[in-house]
């Protein structure tokens, strides 16, 4: 069943809310205020059963300019607006300012209703009529059907019903396959229940029982129960009136402008890229840092333009803009947004969220301008590749990107996988995603990076990985920084040689000098077998002991040369053989003693204590008291 949101807009005393009670039997004031005064204060809700058996809520606002924020919280969601305008007083000005804000929501479709026609003759009528025309010209309502009624005599009731159910019939179904969204517009508490919130739900499906985060804050709550226009429900869908009764949560932790949604599918947020527009008849310029009053679904708070390619924006005009909130909000891209000056507070503008977690930008780049106009004007592939080039940094994984776009996360990975195919992308671990530009770039860094190294050190087997980690991607995960080095070893450009990172062509290559270092080297350590001279025992008998120690080195990383501490090396080969020795007698005895191994190893403490430590250090061995035995 569609579910569709009606709301009503236009000046103060124009009959707004005794239309409603005409149409629904339902008086939507339910403050004594309001009874008293005669004026809505704040948003009302009613049902409405249309002839086609459509259920519809009915969204009545204030109309009064000291509370148009209170109106702007309850138009967020409207799919059909009522622009009611009295017969007797004809356009006001806060009817202007009404549609001004409907057009800035993009709202689309929407119905004229002339009220109090009892009040005038026919002649008076149709001049208002030809008024209205002028006012609504270049707007979404310039060819709305103007329809007259009276409520207090039931005049004209029946035909605005049927075309607001011929409307309701064209209206789009609102995706319930997203998560759920609710932008809250009341908090209150009922005995015995507990802390009730009521919105439109804009978006997804909630059922009783579910788990749900009350945001920015991050509160964890659940549903207790569920009600649709006061009928008690199991499941609300989008494009419904929700009353929800939550677990363990007070009153007093929640607002209007906090948003219920579940955990992880919003982000919190202090700034958004929007493009901005200024009205053709604001009185009002914006240059660059104003700070301006911000309205995004129930919420309210003040924040700074950053226009990024201009000094001022003048009415009429339209730019890109980064909004620089000072409250957390959270939104999604494509949300509409309305901004009002600070002071005196006028509607001025307004505009589309394009990115609603951004970095900071700077002011006159043409890529981030690109950038943007991308997502403004892009199809959804075109968007989510752009997002994927501007996140490949970040190493994302795809629910971030369904969560950047706004789009359901099925969606996204089937044009993710469409991606894949086409050789755009690459997936990583945990479902990271990274464009093939930004791997061709890293991959030039990388080689550079090694280029240097192994010019500096020729004689080194290659780069640390945690160094190569540091200069490349400092805080990477190791899982994902591992998926890249493997990455880019099976495309034959690099290589691992033990514990190093190498350019996959690089090789070692000694001089006639070195050579000969090396080979006296390699005779000295397998002479000496387990009574081997220290490592500058060794210098000392070289000529160049600079050049000697490179050369040691050297054939430590590859493995020739085995460092059992700062003073004491094997070669591998001595060292294999004292393994094998102390694991067979291990084997036979069922454990060694370190004077045991000394006599075995024909050497003494001095390097059979650090031997056996090291061999402890590399899970070999353990200690258990004064014996060693095999590493379980």
């Amino acid at each position: 069943m569609k579910n569709v949101i009606i709301g009503t807009a236009g000046h103060i005393d124009h009959g707004k809310t005794t239309l409603i009670k005409a149409l629904t039997g339902a008086d939507p004031d339910r403050l004594k205020e309001e009874k008293k005064r005669g004026i809505t204060i704040e948003l009302g809700f009613a049902q409405f059963i249309l002839p086609s058996k459509r259920s519809a809520g009915i969204i009545d606002v204030p109309g009064h300019e000291k509370f148009i924020k209170n109106m702007l919280a309850g138009v967020g969601g409207i799919d059909i607006v009522l622009l009611v305008v009295a017969a007797d007083e004809g356009f006001m000005p806060q009817t202007r300012e009404h549609l001004d804000i409907l057009s800035i929501l993009d709202i689309k479709k929407g119905i004229i209703v002339l009220t109090k026609t009892d009040l005038v003759d026919q002649d008076w009528l149709a001049l208002v009529k030809e008024d209205i025309r002028e006012e609504v010209a270049g707007t979404f309502l310039e060819n709305a059907s103007i329809v007259p009624v009276s409520a207090t005599k039931g005049e004209g009731l029946e035909n605005l019903i049927q075309l607001m159910d011929k409307m309701t019939e064209e209206t789009e179904t609102k995706n319930s396959n997203l998560p759920v969204r609710l932008p809250i517009d009341r908090v209150f508490t009922i005995v015995g229940f507990g802390t009730v919130v009521t919105g439109t739900q804009i978006e997804g499906m909630l059922n009783e029982g579910d788990q749900v985060t009350i945001y920015p804050e991050g509160i964890q709550t659940r549903v207790r129960s569920l009600q649709v226009h006061e009928v008690g429900v199991k499941t609300s869908y989008a494009g419904q009136r929700v009353a929800i009764n939550l677990a363990n949560v007070k009153k007093e932790e929640i607002k209007r402008g906090d948003v219920l949604s579940i955990e992880g599918a919003l982000k919190t947020t202090m700034m958004l890229d929007i493009k901005l527009n200024l009205l053709k008849k604001s009185k009002r310029m914006i240059q660059n840092r104003s700070r301006v009053r911000l309205y995004h679904g129930t919420s309210e708070v003040l924040c700074r333009v950053v226009l990024l390619d201009r000094e001022e924006l003048n009415p009429g005009e339209s730019c890109h803009a980064q909004l620089r909130l000072e409250e957390e909000i959270v939104a999604k891209r494509g949300d509409h947004v309305v901004i009002r000056f600070y002071s005196p507070m006028e509607t001025i503008g307004g505009g589309i969220i394009l990115d609603s977690v951004p970095f900071k930008h700077k002011r006159y780049k043409n890529e981030i301008i690109d950038h943007l106009k991308i997502k403004e004007q892009g199809d959804i592939e075109e968007i989510i590749e752009e997002t994927i080039k501007k996140g490949s940094n970040k190493f994302e994984t795809i629910t971030f990107f369904a969560l950047k776009t706004g789009e359901e996360i099925e969606k996204v990975k089937n044009i993710i996988e469409k991606f894949i195919n086409e050789n755009k992308v690459e997936i990583f671990s945990d479902n990271t995603i990274v464009h093939k530009l930004y791997l061709q770039d890293l991959k030039e860094r990388i080689i550079n990076i090694l280029t240097l190294f192994h010019k500096e050190y020729p004689l080194k087997g290659g780069m640390g990985r945690e160094e190569l980690r540091n200069k490349i991607t400092p805080n990477l995960k190791i899982k994902i920084y591992d998926d890249l080095i493997n990455y880019f070893t099976e495309n034959k450009i690099l290589k691992l040689e033990n514990k190093f990172i190498a350019l996959a062509d690089f090789k070692v290559r000694y001089t006639e000098k070195q050579k000969k270092i090396k080979e006296k080297l390699e005779n000295m350590y397998l002479k000496n077998r387990f009574s081997t001279p220290s490592i500058d025992e060794a210098l000392q008998e070289m000529d160049d002991s600079k050049e000697c120690f490179q050369v040691m080195q050297s054939m430590i990383d590859r493995n020739e040369l085995i460092k059992i501490n700062e003073d004491i090396i094997f070669h591998m080969e001595n060292y294999q053989d004292a393994i094998k020795q102390i694991l067979d007698h291990i084997k036979q005895n069922g454990s060694i003693t370190l004077s045991q191994c000394r006599d075995s190893l024909q050497t003494t403490r001095k390097y059979v204590l650090p031997l056996l430590e090291f061999l402890d250090q590399n899970k070999i061995t353990k200690r258990v008291g004064e014996v060693r035995v095999l590493k379980e």
